[in-house]
This record gives C-alpha cells, structure tokens and sequence, in this order.
C-alpha cells in the first residue's frame, strides 16, 4: 500500500536553503584558489604621491619576477608576484634600494581567485600560525614596575599638596624593596621617576606590593594638617590608605583591591595598545590574547618580517609635554638633550600621549622629517590653557622608552626631542621636529596613533614557523578530510540507499556551508587543530542523519506510512539531536573563551561545525526527502 498524501509545499523553506547555500558557496570558493604573494608599497609622508605602476613593475622585473597584478589604491599600492617567499624578499629588497626612505615596503598577499570574486569582497579562509607560518610573540607585562611609577606619582602629588598648602616640617619618602635585603626595606627620596629602585625579581609579587609604600613624617602638633592633606590626596588618587604610625609618622599605600584593578586596567590597556600596532602594521588575521596573569600572547599568521614585527609590537614608548620648572617647583624632574644640557622640567606632564588621537609624519619647510599630532577634546584643552598662559616660554617633550640593561633589569630612559617656544596660543593640532629620519618619525607615527603602554614589556618568548611547515601540515589535514568524507560518504551510499544519497547530499553542503561561514566571518582562523575540527564534523553531521533514519525505521515498523514515518521520525529524533549538539557546543564555547592558539582554532570550527551540521542534517535533509520520495523497507524486506 502507497502513501497518497499530498505533499506540503515548502516553498519558504526552499528559498531558505537556496539563498544560503549559494551565499556560503561563493565565499567558499575562493578557499580553493589560495593567496598570492604580494607587496604592499605606501608613502612615509601622506601627501606624498605613489610611484608610478610602470615604475614599480619595471624594478621587480630586473629580477626576473614575474608581475600578476598590480591594484592601486587611494593610501598604497600592491604588486601581486609570482613567486615564492624567496621571491618576494627579494622583490622587496630590489623596490627598498630604488624607492628609498620616502616609501614603505611591507610583505603581504592577495587572495587569487577570479576578480569577480573579489569584487564581492569575498577572500579565502583566513590560516592560523601553525598553516600559514608566521611569527609567535609571549610578552610579559612589568606590572610591578607600573605599581612603582604609581607609587611615585602619589609621592610627587603629596609634597604638591604639602606645598600648596604652605606647610613646613613634613617630608616625604618612598620606601621600597631593596634588590639586596629582601626582608628589609630602604627609604630612597627619588626626585625622578626613573630613579625609582626595581624590586628583585626573585621576590613574588605580592609581597613587593605589601612592602612598597610612602613613609610621611611630620611633627607632633601636625596631625590637623596630615589628615587635611590625606582627605586632598584621596580626592585625587582613588585607592590610596593613610595609616598612621607613631605620633610624627605615617604611611601611605594603595589598597589591595585597587593594586588588583589596578592591574585589570594596565591588562587590558596592554591588550589593546598592542591590537591596535598590530592594526597599525596591516596584519588582520593576527590572534592577542591574555595568557595568565601578566602574560600576552601574540601570534602574527602570514608575517615573513618578523623584525619589522618585533620593532613595534615590542616598544614600550611614550611621549610626555612638561613645562620648564622655576625655583618654586616641587620634586622638579631633570632630563638631558641631546647637547647634555640639563633641563629641570615640572614633574607633572601638561599631557601624555594617551591624549593624541591621530598622528602622520610629514616634512618641514627645510625638508627635515616631523610629525604632526591631532589631540582629543581633554588634551586640546590643556594645550590651549597651558600655551595661553605661557607665550614667550619653553615647552619640552620627551620621549621615554623601556629597555633592559646589562644586569637584565628593565630600565626607563628619556631623552628630550623637542625643546620649542611657544609663540601663540596653540589647540588640538600642532608638530614635533627634528625627528632625525623619515623612518624614525614613521615609527614615532605609528606608536602614537597605537597607543603607548603604562607599563613596559618584555618579549620573553619568539618563535618563527616556516611557511613550508605549513603547507605540509594543509596537505596532510585535507588528506585526513578527504579519507574520512570519502569513507563516510560510501557507507551512508550503501546502508540506506535513497536516504544515504539524502545523508550524502546535505553532508557535502554541511562542509560547503561551513568554509564559507568561516571565510566570511572576520575574526575565524583555521589553525591544525581547526582541521580536525572539520573532520569531526563529518562525523557529527552524518550522527545526526543516522538518529533521523533510525527513528523512521522504527515508525515504519509500528505500521505508519512512509510520510507519517518521515515526518515522524524527523520530530522526535529532533529533540535528541538538539541536546547532544548543545551539551558539546558548551563545552566548545568553554575551550573558545578561555582557550588559546590551536585550542581556540578547534573550538571555533567546532562550533561553528554544529551549527551548519543541524541546518543541513535536519532543515535540508527534512526538505530533500519530499524530492527523492524514499521508499523504507520495513527490517529490510518488505517494500513499501
């Protein structure tokens, strides 16, 4: 006996399913076709034009490299090759010799699918470091020396107050860990920030917290005055605990959770100081991450020059704008120019860097390299009240950076590069000179524009990935892919005949949806451990038809026609399906959210594998099945 039950159109659902295998097909496509080498040439000065195409496909031309393409754009132009990476580098040493100091040269690629393709904006899946080689980067975060600078800073604010309010007889010191005695503490009257002693390395750090401190002495009769100065510094300073001593002595500390947010805060603005150099360097697939307590890690896919990397990701620079102290300063900080003058600075900036919101290289009328800043409303403020007041005066900029010493301790040095006269009220936009070279202004450019970072850092681990390690690796996962796809797709073909050809076809676009939903989304990498992730899903996707035809099979038995069966069996299997993907979806958004690296790139195509494998193994497959009109034998012999 025939089922005659109409058919139910499902005419929305057809619709459904076309327009997203065809929008997640084409992203796909460009996949198969891979990247290009490419270079990537910009002027150092932005008003400065490009060189002409002709030019640049003659110069790489001389070295026997073949040009693809060259596609020019509004801020630089790339030159697609054909070639390998020892190709490239050379390409980009033959444009460096001939186009000089005046223009960038940076190492990338192009995606080679058709230009249609692109046209769409459609690119290949983006390849993690363990794929497409690259460059891995671990910094380590210098929180304690950031407590340190904290720490002074409250010191110099308390003899502000002390001064302002024209008392006499208090004195302020900053005791701190000695790096020789650690169970003892040294009083040391720092009159610069960069004098500021480092606490041993060797000392964990909180106990370097606990033992740094300001010691505040004052006379017996001034306990009125004191606390009028503590309740002003904490006005000014949140976090800061006053406690007092003996009756002609105090300290002064920050609290335990304010070291901890504290720290929260210097994190994070790491993080995104360094996301945004990495921006900054063009590198769009790159992967930055906390890792631990103090730790980034950062890994920089495609990257073939890990220096250039290195050189800015690395820095710890920052840019401050002081005025010249008078005999009145308190606590004046003293730098040196580059003539070896001494120049006695107040030791509170005007404003830091962390008010410049943009900043561009640009030559002067002499020819010399500068750089021009564009400050936020705050900085604009302060730089329009300080150079109304203070026309006729000197204003210094100084330049300060981290690096360690001989004896590996991280060590601040300043240096002044700007020693100007103000000579009418200036706003939000004004120029730093005699910067020295264009790339030395390109590089003060970009470090502005990313952000300087309150506490130093240190690169503690590197390591560089070849590229051919990669593409071994992508050969040896689309084998492992194409075995296990293949294997499935024989055994589905052979135990449920039509309905295997219904498994077979909604697997094949499970695979078809999934690569395009990763090229499309931006931030989806696939790493190693992402393959395996796609060979999983294979198996998944197939599980759920399996459930699906297990289920029908069994209404069959009880005796429903084959529409009831489908339908039926779709329904109820629907429900265990639904709760085997969630449960391993939250595991995969666990190993996603506090995973990194190869973890992370399996937990993302993991993830994303379930959600293409229950919009094709149930949604697709419920549709394909009133188009093949599968007939279900009941245990295999008797025909329906």
């Amino acid at each position: 006996m025939r089922n005659t039950t109409t058919k139910p159109k499902h005419t929305w659902q057809i619709l459904v399913i076309i327009i997203t295998v065809v929008i997640l097909g084409l992203n796909a496509i460009p996949t198969l076709y891979g990247n290009n080498n490419a270079l990537l040439i910009s002027s150092v000065n932005p008003t400065q034009s490009l060189p002409n195409l002709q030019q640049l496909r003659d110069v790489i031309q001389q070295e026997q490299i073949p040009v693809k393409q060259i596609i020019n754009a509004q801020s630089d132009s790339k030159i697609v090759i054909d070639g390998d990476d020892e190709a490239l580098m050379r390409a980009q040493q033959q444009l460096k010799a001939n186009l000089g100091d005046d223009y960038h040269v940076r190492l990338g690629n192009q995606s080679a699918a058709p230009q249609w393709l692109q046209g769409l904006g459609m690119s290949p899946i983006k390849l993690g470091l363990d794929l497409s080689g690259g460059v891995l980067f671990v910094l380590e975060v210098d929180t304690q020396k950031a407590d340190l600078e904290r720490l002074n800073n409250a010191k110099d604010e308390t003899l502000q107050i002390i001064h302002d309010q024209g008392l006499r007889g208090m004195s302020v010191k900053l005791a701190t860990i000695d790096n020789t005695a650690s169970d003892n503490t040294v009083d040391k009257t720092a009159t610069k920030a960069n004098d500021l002693p480092i606490p041993s390395n060797s000392l964990p750090q909180t106990e370097a917290q606990s033992k740094s401190k300001i010691n505040l002495h004052f006379l017996k009769h001034q306990t009125t005055q004191v606390r009028a100065v503590i309740t002003e510094l904490q006005k000014r300073l949140s976090g800061i605990t006053y406690s007092q001593t003996d009756d002609s002595s105090g300290t002064l500390f920050f609290s335990e959770q304010s070291i901890s947010t504290f720290h929260q805060e210097i994190m994070a603005q790491a993080l995104t100081t360094l996301r945004g150099r990495i921006e900054e360097l063009g590198i769009t697939e790159a992967v930055t991450q906390r890792q631990g307590k103090s730790r980034i890690r950062i890994e920089l896919p495609g990257v073939k020059d890990p220096e250039q990397a290195k050189r800015i990701i690395g820095a710890t620079a920052s840019l401050d704008f002081y005025k010249m102290a008078n005999s009145d300063t308190v606590s004046p900080k003293i730098f040196t120019d580059e003539d070896g003058q001494r120049l006695r600075v107040a030791p509170k900036p005007i404003f830091t860097g962390s008010n410049i919101e943009n900043a561009n290289t640009g030559r002067g009328e002499m020819g010399l390299a500068l750089v021009n800043l564009s400050l936020d409303g705050i900085g604009g403020k302060k730089m329009s009240t300080f150079s109304r007041d203070n026309i006729g005066k000197p204003m210094v900029t100084v330049f300060s950076e981290y690096h360690k010493n001989t004896a590996d301790e991280m060590v601040k040095s300043s240096k002044v590069i700007s020693v100007a006269t103000i000579q009418n009220q200036l706003g939000n936009r004004f120029s730093i000179t005699n910067l020295g070279s264009p790339q030395a202004a390109a590089d003060l450019a970009l470090l502005l524009r990313a952000g300087s970072l309150d506490a130093p850092i240190t690169i503690v681990q590197q390591r560089t990935i070849q590229a051919s390690l990669g593409k071994e690796n992508v050969n040896n996962g689309i084998m492992a892919l194409v075995i296990g796809l293949s294997i499935t797709l024989i055994f589905m073909g052979l135990w449920y005949r039509k309905l295997g050809l219904i498994a077979n076809t909604s697997l094949v676009l499970n695979l078809v949806c999934l690569l395009g939903l990763m090229a499309l989304l931006p931030n989806v990498v696939l790493t190693l451990p992402g393959i395996a992730g796609l060979v999983l899903t294979v198996g998944m996707a197939v599980d759920t038809n399996v459930l699906i035809f297990e289920r029908i099979k069994e209404e069959r038995q009880r005796g429903r026609s084959n529409f009831m069966a489908i339908e039926t069996g779709y329904k109820e299997a629907f429900t265990t399906i639904l709760d085997a993907n969630i449960t391993t979806m939250i595991t995969a958004l666990i190993l996603l959210s506090i995973g990194y690296g190869p973890v992370k790139g399996f937990a993302m195509t993991l993830s994303l594998g379930i959600l293409t494998s229950m919009f094709t193994g149930v949604f697709v497959a419920h549709v394909l099945t009133y188009f093949v009109k599968p007939q279900i034998a009941i245990k295999h012999k008797e025909q329906i």
